[in-house]
């Protein structure tokens, strides 16, 4: 018997290689290109499950290291799963918890078993290697289980990249073999740094051992944005057609676009939540502090034209008042918006795939788009 078809390509832009896709998973599909909102600890900060599924949610991130410190993989197993224990009915994604392990530096040890390490909340020592990442991840039961692998830091030399390439390969056979949850798809991880053989290398030999999907790891941890996109230009040509494409950690709207006319299909990041609770509005012009003292009487909602419930609602000049004095409200209105501007935007680009005008989309977005808001930088001139 064939296998069954976990993802389908369903239209490919003319122009690039941008691609409109359907993922299927124990918990129902997933449109692409998608954002996944990122739940951490089995929570999107400041958002009800009942709220993510009116901003059209699909599949929320969970974080491996993070719930197998607080509260502990058994007992989310003992209440039914991570779909039961944090009232989410749709899709899943857990990373394997290995960025998260080795952005720990001085605390943890890394060997060709695997890491270990003190844990940033209470001190204990801990140890994960590919079956134990692999066994969490099959207690949480989550959709999408990611391979344990070694992120290298930047910079590094070419030779360290060449070791953390090797481990990663020799743990994702293992992690290959090892039992899953019913239903859950495994997803392999490309490294290789900022070295480009390096990354077709790893990418290669993914592929061979025939992953339901693969990701590119090791980008945005704090090289220059040019070479994030040679991390992708480097990899995604060696990836299959035929499977999903993940860029892990990329959310600036910029960059993602590109990502997609490279082929990408999947992103995730905490960019739209953290910004928020910082007083930070993202836009599709780009993003801009609504708590400057500019927006002290301004009647606009965060985003001229946009739907969602704090746009419809409130004002700038609201929303400000509400961070200033400290209410959680103004948060949660800003990570309202935030949130469904990253997942409007993102229909957006799927249907500009399916009419065959990404290009023009493309194109028209960078000529509108600025990482701050020049409104904003302008005005700020203007009062000192």
């Amino acid at each position: 018997m064939s296998e069954p078809e976990i993802f389908k390509l369903l239209q490919t832009d003319p122009s690039c290689a941008a691609r409109r896709g359907r993922l299927t998973t124990a918990h129902g599909t997933i449109e692409t290109p998608v954002f996944m909102p990122v739940g951490t600890q089995a929570t999107v900060k400041a958002m009800s499950p009942k709220e993510m599924h009116e901003l059209g949610t699909e599949v929320l991130l969970g974080n491996t290291y993070h719930l197998n410190d607080r509260p502990g993989p058994d007992l989310i197993e003992r209440m039914g799963g991570l779909h039961t224990f944090m009232g989410w009915d749709r899709a899943i994604l857990t990373d394997s918890g290995g960025y998260q392990v080795f952005s720990l530096g001085k605390l943890n040890k890394i060997t060709d078993e695997g890491v270990s390490f003190q844990s940033h909340t209470d001190g204990r020592r801990h140890f994960i290697g590919p079956n134990e990442s692999m066994e969490i991840q099959r207690k949480l039961g989550s959709d999408i289980a990611m391979v344990f692998d070694e992120c290298p830091p930047y910079p590094c030399s070419e030779d360290y990249a060449c070791k953390a390439v090797n481990r990663t390969l020799n743990w994702a056979a293992i992690c290959k073999k090892a039992p899953r949850s019913e239903g859950q798809l495994v997803f392999g991880i490309a490294q290789g740094g900022v070295f480009g053989e390096l990354r077709k290398r790893c990418a290669t030999a993914l592929v061979e051992m025939n992953f339901d999907g693969y990701a590119i790891g090791g980008v945005s941890v704090g090289e220059p944005d040019e070479l994030i996109l040679r991390g992708v230009d480097d990899t995604v040509n060696v990836l299959p057609v035929n499977k999903p494409r993940y860029l892990m950690g990329v959310g600036e709207m910029a960059q993602m676009v590109e990502s997609i006319a490279r082929g990408v299909d999947m992103f995730d990041c905490v960019m739209p939540t953290r910004q928020a609770r910082n007083g930070t509005v993202s836009t599709r012009r780009g993003r801009y502090p609504v708590k400057a003292a500019i927006y002290k009487e301004d009647t606009r909602p965060l985003e001229e034209g946009c739907t969602c419930y704090a746009c419809k609602n409130f004002t700038r000049s609201y929303v400000r008042h509400l961070l200033n004095v400290g209410e959680i409200l103004g948060l949660r209105l800003i990570t309202t918006h935030n949130l469904h501007c990253y997942l409007e935007f993102f229909r957006d680009i799927r249907k500009a795939i399916e009419g065959g005008v990404f290009d023009a989309f493309r194109k028209a977005f960078h000529a509108n788009y600025r990482v701050v808001l020049e409104e904003h930088t302008l005005n700020v001139k203007e009062n000192n």
